[in-house]
């Protein structure tokens, strides 16, 4: 079985103060010298339009003259970090709310029972295991992999009876990714590590072996060049990588961009996802106990989401969003598993379904705006109760093997700390099985969700989280966090940083904007491709809405994503530089009109179009790309970058080339930075240590720059 690594939730804004408010002064005004960026003279022809794209060298992550600009680069911005008189306290605040145990809920694969335990201030999740009521000890140490914690555990899978492991460690934060197998009694690894993989799970059949997914490694650079098509294998034990076969993407009709694996728990079936973008995709069916048997459609067209759910015997359980945008749980057998022959066993409802299985059970986790409402099933789709949740926020787990007499889930919100709960699916009884020990009392803050109305009329939710005390006069020091796409939903979470900001007597808002997945994939679609800018106007109106019900004012108001949501905010940046006195776009999309020629950046098409796609299309995205909307002698808000040098999925060109942009253009006082992490990627496996280290830099950053010239006592 597999089994995901616990992520640590992380807002890189935090706060470390007590009111009365501090004083404030203009020391954050002040005129830097920004290291020299060459122009280049590189012109792109698009529709018979030149646009000019100078500094195009800085895509070229092996080259000397990019290495030295990255280095000037955090010279920069580190000594200007460094005279932020509280810097360090911050960090030492962070280091102090961080220090406390953390646990993930265990699981059972063999004779032993496994969970994750980070005792506070480790950099990863340690794995230990006991035999029922015997000592933990230790089983996988992420923390021995590297000197300085940067190699993580990415993925876990067991083998069927549990006697073998297969690991995959990320270095530096890297997509590409290694797997290694071990005998689970003796830890002795069997056979060679196998590498060069990417975007795969680990899918056992027996302990005969299992299937991984890959790309042939790039020429040119690992870390930025196209990788196009995704291949299957399937890798034997005691044989060398060189002998694994390719099960799937190798024939001209099976190439694509995105291929992955499913095996029945009874290893009777293959099922192999396949894709070209991150939306939509087929779906292929192959009887293992048939060497004969080719693969067989179940879905021919990419047009909508179809994965297989669980499976008993013959009969074969889907969660799809064919016929059902909000998405529905049918059935089928695997003789005739198309779906004309589907039948439904959970219907479609008003609200966006996830769904898991254990115990013989299939639970509906639904979302309601933002937030889980969940409901368990039989595998005839006979409701079987409402599970009662410890309260308003999200919930997640209830997964487990058929026969599992007891399931776990866990629960949390921006003001509760997540906590995992003991279920038995047979009398829907729960009860705590851990709660974190914090200095962090829930009671002392709320978190109120609001509605507010965008550009065009439609009605968007946000939470907005903060102290009981805090009142409502327009000076608040506030946060507000988007990301709007991929169909990915922001449900309620905790984070220790959130949870110090608040602390501090800031706010931490979260805005449900369209092209997220909260309402399905009508909400999905509004905010996608030509109705792009429809995600811009909600993050702006949210601005807005704070300020207009006197959270907060435009000088005290910070906005914050990541990845896709960099894009975001280094959009509104430059469309409204008026509305937001400090910006951090981390690894972000920024260059519209080349995302789409770096890694697999090209199955981001679904979401944003591409500029070869139609001079309309090219047209709407040179009107949003923020490397390419940076005016001449505006007054931007403070802004710092942040990227790293190993980001392999959105890889750094986009803020090189974003920064240099801003420090050639902007024209007023406010610092345009860029902060570069070294040995680190796209965010999944950061160490601890080095996610304190920006929250700290991060955070002394929206301070300095809404005003602030110390923290009060």
């Amino acid at each position: 079985m597999k089994y995901a690594i616990p992520l640590l939730t992380v807002a890189l804004l935090t706060a470390c103060a007590e009111a009365p408010a501090p004083a404030e002064t203009d020391a954050a005004q002040s005129n830097l010298t920004y290291p020299e960026t060459r122009k280049g003279d590189v012109v792109d022809t698009y529709f018979g339009r030149q646009v000019a794209d100078p500094y195009r060298w800085l895509e070229d992550d092996r080259s000397a003259e990019t290495g030295a600009w990255v280095k000037a680069q955090n010279e920069l911005t580190f000594s200007y970090l460094e005279q932020i008189p509280y810097r360090d306290s911050i960090r030492e605040r962070l280091q102090d709310s961080w220090n406390f145990e953390r646990l993930g809920a265990p699981f059972k694969e063999g004779d032993y029972t496994y969970f994750y335990r980070n005792d506070g201030l480790q950099n990863q999740f340690v794995l230990y295991r006991q035999k029922d009521d015997g000592e933990p000890e230790v089983f996988l140490d992420p923390n021995t992999f590297s000197a300085d914690g940067t190699t993580s555990m990415a993925s876990l899978s067991f083998s069927r009876d549990g006697s073998l492991a297969a690991y995959a460690i990320s270095e530096g934060g890297s997509d590409w990714r290694k797997i290694i197998v071990i005998d689970v009694e003796t830890g002795e690894q069997i056979g060679d590590v196998l590498e060069d993989i990417k975007f795969s799970g680990i899918n056992w059949v027996g302990n005969e072996g299992f299937y991984y997914s890959s790309y042939d490694k790039p020429d040119g650079s690992a870390l930025s060049a196209m990788t196009e098509q995704h291949k299957l294998y399937f890798h034997r034990l005691g044989t060398p990588q060189s002998e694994d076969q390719v099960v799937f993407g190798e024939k001209p009709e099976e190439i694509h961009r995105y291929v992955g694996a499913s095996v029945t728990r009874d290893d009777r079936y293959l099922l192999v996802s396949a894709s070209v973008s991150t939306s939509g995709n087929k779906l292929f069916i192959k009887d293992l106990e048939n060497p004969e048997a080719g693969f067989t459609a179940i879905v021919e067209t990419p047009s909508h989401d179809v994965s297989l759910l669980t499976a008993e015997g013959d009969t074969l359980y889907f969660l799809t969003n064919r016929d059902a945008p909000n998405r529905r749980v049918v059935m089928a057998n695997a003789a005739n598993p198309q779906p004309e022959h589907w039948q439904d066993v959970i219907p479609e409802t008003n609200h966006v379904l996830r769904a898991s299985t254990g115990a013989g059970y299939i639970f509906a986790n639904y979302i309601v705006d933002a937030v889980a409402q969940v409901q368990q099933y039989d595998l005839e789709g006979n409701l079987v109760r409402e599970i009662e949740l410890p309260g308003v926020g999200s919930a997640g787990g209830f997964g487990g093997k058929a026969d599992a007499e007891e399931l776990f889930f866990s629960f949390a919100n921006y003001t509760t700390p997540s906590s995992i709960y003991r279920f038995d699916p047979h009398t829907g009884e729960s009860e705590l099985f851990n709660r974190p020990e914090t200095n962090f009392d829930p009671a002392n803050y709320t978190s109120e969700q609001v509605f507010y109305t965008s550009q065009d009329g439609t009605r968007i939710p946000m939470i907005i989280s903060y102290r009981n005390d805090l009142e409502r006069d327009g000076t608040n020091p506030t946060i507000l966090y988007g990301y709007g796409g991929f169909n990915i939903s922001l449900t309620p979470s905790f984070s220790v940083a959130n949870a110090v900001w608040m602390d501090m007597g800031g706010i931490y808002a979260v805005a449900n904007i369209r092209g997220g997945g909260e309402y399905g994939k009508a909400w999905h679609d509004a905010g996608r491709q030509l109705n792009r800018q429809n995600v811009f106007d909600d993050f702006i109106a949210a601005g807005e809405y704070l300020i207009e019900e006197n959270y907060t004012s435009s000088d005290k108001l910070a906005i914050r994503g990541g990845s896709n949501g960099g894009l975001l905010v280094a959009a509104v940046s430059t469309q409204r530089p008026d509305l937001f006195q400090v910006a951090i776009p981390a690894v972000g999309v920024l260059d519209m009109l080349r995302y789409h020629t770096f890694t697999a950046g090209a199955g981001w098409a679904y979401d944003y179009g591409t500029s070869e796609q139609s001079e309309e299309m090219f047209e709407y995205l040179l009107g949003y790309s923020p490397v390419h909307n940076v005016r001449e002698g505006v007054n931007h808000p403070a802004t710092m970058v942040t990227t790293a040098d190993h980001d392999d999925r959105v890889v750094p060109a986009h803020s090189f080339k974003y920064a240099a942009e801003l420090q050639a253009k902007d024209g007023g006082e406010n610092p345009q930075l860029i902060r570069i992490d070294v040995n680190a990627g796209h965010g999944a496996g950061m160490p601890v240590s080095m996610v304190i280290d920006q929250a700290a830099d991060v955070f002394s950053f929206i301070l300095y720059n809404m005003g602030y010239s110390e923290l009060p006592r």
